[in-house]
Parts: structure tokens; sequence; C-alpha cells
């Protein structure tokens, strides 16, 4: 029998760590008998929702993995693909919601120094990060703190580390009052056949912790994470972590240091439950079992029980199988770069789970059922209802007045304050920062001319009012907007923010929306190689806006052909790839100016998606247009404007003047301009292929005019597209 240390083990006890009457009754029967203390905190990390998926492996399953290109997709620290040449993009996004809205600078720094790691772990240099985060209504009295505190805290974390920002969104809305989303984005650069995975090898091998030293932040950090808030938030600042962007520069190069050395035969990193979820995730891929001796994990803080050592969320660490003979060496690399090294366990060939502090053993638990075994459910869902129908649109709406709103408010507005904060040109191959449809990075090696551009997108009210939907269309904006800047789409990586899934209808919100992600993946050959499922992101039984962000990763050969959407040169032509605007259903056009949410959400045909993307890169390919953007929010009107501002030129349009066709949000849409010489050509092709293209006016001039309906000055737009964000977070500076 294992002593329980002297804490009883409670009913209410073991409500506090997440478990439910089935899942103890399950513990009880694995082990024979009740669980000591540590027991219970390990089976409560390892059987959240944020480890082991129990709610959402179900549904997760039926997304596309695989591909020509895939080299590893989900169940590694990062997914791999192929980009040729003997290379490999590796790249994950994840979150961490609850721990910014607690403490949101060290919650969205740590959120960064978490997914650099997983791209690290696989043996892959950082090359580009991105963000996704979504606040609360500008109003509410916490907005100004987080933005503030999350932004400093993406900055301070990735300027120090060392890797350039090159895109991301940031979007407001009161249904994330109580619960913002900060979901981080990381890719790196490796060679593809030396790739490292987390599965242990070999019996009887050493178990080696590297890195920072182990403290008390951070633990029941996952426990935190896979319950909603109430009003005890402020009492869970402890479960928040501590970052360090130095140690993890020091710890990036002694492991890929290590790896050259051909010492390390398996590797995870400490992130969510820390020790535990790595060793445990370490033994059950490989069918090994693992031991450990907690006395000799490097602490920074005194008297740690073993509960503590197991849960704690410290950052900058990673855990090690390590070839015996090349233990001096490994150990010399991290001496050198001043960090941790200590060997604390060992793999075993018994398929159990043991921890060993102050000469007692704490736990001994089945570790297969702890790790990739865990419960999975199959949760209740309910018939979800149709959106409320779309009235009748106001006569009268002025569309000058309209389009510098869409332009001007706190989701329209340029996102120029936020990026600034980043360093979007470390390490020098940035050629395309924030501001544009993706970040563009140049890839070292090969020709020098290959390169990657990343996006990330979703419509959270897309989908609420039709989650099927809503789902294919996050995955077609991503995919469009690498297209737009003739990147081809190679894979994608999704991290699913959504309320609670025992509730049916978020449940079927949730599954809804990944059957659409699904159907849009395999359309557009762009698989899921990685991510991350975020629930129960409610406070006091509020929950957040449905939002399945997706981030994409698209392959160019060569950069100097890149596209970009700033309107170029007077007397460009200007066409529009695919359809007029009709859609005005949860358009930005109703919430923001007619003030209503109501509608369906536009359809997205995948075929015309496909059809007309592929059609975008093959004229950028032929180095035939002189730029691009895709239609998203605000539809063509608002695609123009930021066209011409970017390009500081301006452009006579012949349209028709309704508000559909203004700012209708039909997919599968692009912006194109070309010389005059080449639009023949251009029409020829979209012809042969069976593309629908108009022709819309020319690039030119000071002012925007659109038909009778829209004539800015550029200078206006711009000033209305740039001043929300400064003068909003000035109020801050002046409370």
């Amino acid at each position: 029998m294992i002593p329980n240390q002297d804490v009883e083990i409670t009913k209410d006890l073991i409500a506090e760590h997440g478990i439910n009457d089935e899942e103890y009754a399950k513990i009880l029967e694995l082990l024979g008998r009740e669980p000591s203390y540590t027991e219970l905190g390990i089976f409560s990390a390892m059987w959240n929702e944020h480890c082991s998926y129990k709610s959402s492996k179900l549904w997760l399953k039926t997304l596309p993995t695989t591909g020509e290109r895939v080299i590893h997709g989900p169940g590694e620290n990062a997914g791999v693909v192929d980009i040729g040449d003997g290379q490999a993009v590796v790249f994950k996004m994840e979150s961490h919601n609850h721990p910014s809205y607690i403490e949101p600078y060290q919650g969205a720094a740590t959120g960064v120094g978490g997914i650099l790691r997983d791209v690290f772990t696989m043996g892959a240099r950082p090359i580009a990060a991105m963000n996704a985060l979504r606040f609360g209504a500008p109003s509410h009295e916490k907005t100004r703190h987080l933005v503030s505190g999350v932004v400093e805290g993406v900055g301070g974390y990735g300027n120090s580390f060392g890797v350039p920002t090159v895109g991301g969104e940031v979007e407001f809305d009161p249904r994330y009052n109580g619960n913002i989303l900060v979901n981080a984005f990381a890719a790196g650069l490796a060679d593809a056949d030396k790739i490292f995975l987390c599965a242990a090898k070999g019996v009887g091998l050493p178990i080696v912790y590297l890195g920072a030293k182990t403290g008390r932040d951070g633990v029941g950090g996952a426990t935190m994470a896979s319950a909603e808030f109430g009003d005890d938030i402020e009492e869970k600042r402890p479960t928040v972590q501590v970052g360090d962007p130095f140690t993890e520069k020091c710890l990036l190069e002694a492991c890929l240091e290590l790896m050259q050395t051909g010492a390390v035969i398996a590797i995870q990193d400490m992130g969510a439950a820390g020790l535990t979820c790595s060793a445990v995730e370490m033994g059950a891929q490989g069918n090994l079992g693992v031991e450990l001796y907690l006395d000799d994990v490097p602490t920074r803080e005194e008297n740690m029980s073993a509960y503590e050592m197991m849960l704690s969320e410290s950052q900058e660490r990673m855990l090690m199988v390590l070839d015996p003979d090349k233990e001096d060496v490994a150990k010399a690399i991290f001496e050198k770069w001043e960090l941790d090294f200590a060997i604390v366990g060992k793999t075993t060939d018994d398929l159990r789970f043991r921890v060993i502090h102050g000469g007692t053993e704490v736990a001994n638990m089945p570790i297969k059922e702890l790790g990739d075994e865990a419960p999975e459910y199959d949760r209740p869902r309910s018939e979800y209802p149709a959106p409320p129908a779309l009235g009748d649109i106001p006569s009268g709406i002025d569309a000058n007045q309209a389009l510098l709103t869409l332009v001007g408010n706190e989701n329209g507005a340029s996102r120029r304050w936020v990026w600034e904060q980043y360093d979007t040109l470390i390490q020098g191959n940035s050629v395309q920062i924030p501001g544009g449809d993706a970040g563009v990075v140049r890839v070292e090696g090969a020709d020098g001319k290959k390169a990657l551009a990343f996006s990330v997108d979703v419509t959270p009210r897309y989908c609420e009012a039709n989650p099927r939907e809503g789902g294919k269309q996050a995955v077609a904006e991503c995919w469009r907007n690498l297209s737009a800047v003739g990147a081809l789409p190679l894979a994608s990586t999704d991290n699913l923010n959504f309320g609670n899934p025992e509730k049916p209808e978020i449940m079927e919100q949730f599954a809804q929306s990944i059957l659409g992600i699904g159907d849009a993946c395999r359309a557009l050959d762009f698989p899921i190689v990685s991510g991350n499922v975020s629930l129960y992101n409610e406070t006091n039984g509020i929950g957040i806006l449905p939002t399945p962000a997706i981030g994409g990763v698209g392959l160019m050969a060569d950069w100097s052909k890149m596209m970009t959407l700033d309107f170029k040169n007077e007397g460009d032509v200007i066409l529009l790839i695919g359809k007029n605007g009709s859609h005005l259903g949860q358009s930005a056009l109703l919430r923001d100016v007619v003030g209503r949410i109501e509608g369906d959400a536009p359809e997205v045909d995948l075929d015309e998606e496909a059809k007309n993307g592929a059609f975008v890169r093959g004229l950028i390919d032929d180095e035939l247009l002189t730029a691009s953007h895709d239609l998203s929010d605000g539809g063509l009107a608002v695609a123009l404007a930021e066209m011409s501002i970017k390009g500081n030129l301006g452009a006579t349009v012949e349209a028709t003047s309704d508000v559909e066709t203004l700012f209708g949000e039909d997919q599968a849409r692009y912006c194109i301009t070309a010389n005059s010489a080449n639009i023949d050509s251009i029409k020829a092709r979209a012809k042969d292929l069976g593309v629908t293209i108009s022709e819309l006016g020319t690039v030119g001039g000071d002012t925007l005019k659109i038909g009778d309906a829209i004539s800015l000055k550029i200078d206006e737009i711009r000033a209305a597209h740039e001043s929300w964000f400064p003068d909003f977070m000035a109020q801050e500076a002046a409370e």
C-alpha cells in the first residue's frame, strides 16, 4: 500500500481535481486501492481536457491528417511537413487562454514560450511566430488592461527569444469579456530526416531533466485550464507560470547542439502538467514504463512536495531519454549553456509509472491508462438551432460613412499598434510582415529563393450562426490568404476554442465545426497536422463565441514573385475573381453599421475556392499581377479601401451601388490588379478554367470612387483606419 502522505482523499478533494464519480471509480479499479495525494494529482493532470482531449478525441479522429508532404501529423509536439530539398517545416498552434485572463503578461509570454518549445523539441529552429487574440468589448473595464498586458507579454517573450512575429489577428466582442483567447503559433525549420520524437525507446536507459529549475509556479495549471471560471478567479493566480525567454534561448541552442551528437533517443517538452505529462507521454508512446526519482530533480524552492514537483508548470524545461554512452558529452553541453542537467529516472519494461520521493514510492500507476488510453467521451449533443432569419436591410445607408465605420472601428481598424510592438524582422528573413494577407519568411539554404507563408483565421460569428459552414470558412479564408500572396497552401494546424462541452448545444457546435473543418481540409488538400483544443471557455456560465482558429503554412518556390495587397501603379486594371457580393447575413455591415446580428453564415463552395485559388496562384507565378487581396469582412468595399490605403493610391470602380455588392461577404473571392497589357490574357485564361472574373475599374488618383455610392479621399480613409487602436490604448495611459 502506498501511503496517502497525510492528505485524506475526500469527495471534495476529488471534485477539486476535476475528477468525476465515474472517473474516480475507474481509478480505484486501475489501482486496486485508494490513490495517494500525488497519484490523485497525476490522474487529474493526465485526464483533464487540456491533456487528454477526452471530450474531443472522438471528433478529432474525423479530421484529415495525412498527405503527400506530411511527415508527422497529430500526436507529436508539432506537425512536420516536407518542403523539399531535404527540409521540413515544423509548426503548431496552442492556447493559453485562462492564464492570460488571470495574469495577462505572464500568461501570454509563457504561451509563446510553450509553443516555441513544441517546435524546437522536434529538432527545428523557430523561424516565425503568429498569434490570434480575442478580447471583450472595448468598453469593458478590463479590456484595455488585458490588451496591454497580453501584447506586452507576446512581444516581451518573442522579441527576447529572437523569433519574428509575422502575422496574426486581434478581435473584440462582448462574448470574450470574461474569457479572452490567446492562441500562439510557431514554425521552425529542420532537416526532414532529423526529426526528434517523444516516444521512449530502450529499457534501463537514463531519463534526463534539462533546462531551468522546478518551482511552485503553475502547479495545477492544466487542471485550471480545463474548468470554467467563477467568482474565485483571482484565487487562481498562483496557477499561472512565469517565463524567462533568455533561459529558453539558451535551452534552444543547447538542445539543437545536443541533437547533433546523437545522444538524444527521445525528447519531450515539459508543458502542461510539467514533469507528469512529459514522462507519461514518453513512456506510453514508447510502450515502456518510467521510474522517476524526485530527489534528483533540480528545484529552486525548498521543501517541495512530490505533488508540487509532479504538477509544477515551471517553464523552460525538457525531459529526455539519453544514450548512456554519451552522458558526458550531453552534460558538458548543458553546463556550457549554464542549464541544469540531471538524471532523474530510467525507462522500464513493466508499463508502470513509478515516482520515488524521499526514499518512498509515492506513485505506482499503469502508464498506458494514464496516457494514450485516458477516458474518451461521446458527449450528448442537441440539435443546433437555425440562425435568426435575416430581416430587411434598411434603405438609405450612407455607404461613405459605412465604409469609414468598417475600416475604423475596433474590428476593422489597423492593428499597427499591436504588431509594431513585436519584432517582425529579427533573423533577417521576413519579406512580408503583419498588415498584409499573410506573413512571408525566406527559407535559408537550398537556392535562396524558397519562402514560407503563414496565416491564421476564423470568423466566430459565422461559426455560431452555422458551425459547419463557419468551420469550412475558417479553413477557406486561411487558405485564400496564403494563395493571395502566391504561396501553395501545404497544411494547417487548429486551435479549437469553445465553451463547456457538457452542454449539449456546445458539444454540437464543436462537432459541426470539426466536420466543416474536415470538409474544407479534404477539398483543399490542406491536412491538419497538429493543434490544440481549449474547452470550458466560460465565466459564470457565459461562454465565448465558438472560435476554431486555423493556422496555415504555404510554400513559395520563388519569394521574389510574392504578391502584396497594395495598389502599385496608376492605370492598373482592377479585377474581381469570383461572384458579385450578395450575402449580408452575419456580415460586418449588419453588425457594425445596422446594429444587428442575424442571418446565416455565407455558403462556402469548396470547388470554387480550390479553382479560384489555383487561378490566382498561377497568375502570380507567371508574374501577371501587380496586387492581390482576398475578400473577407466588409466585402469588396473594404478590400478596395485596404488596397488603397496600403498603396496610397485611389481607384475608380464601376459597380452597382447596392449594399450587397459593396459589402456582401460571399466567399472564394479575390481582388487583383494587373497592367492593362495583360488583361486580355488573364480573361482568356479565366474563361478556359471556368473562373468567374469581372473588370471593375482602374487604379489612380487620391480618391476611392465606387459607383455612385462611395467617394472618399485616401487620407480620410487612412485616418479612420489608423486612429482607433492608438486612441483606445491612449485612454489606458491616461487613466
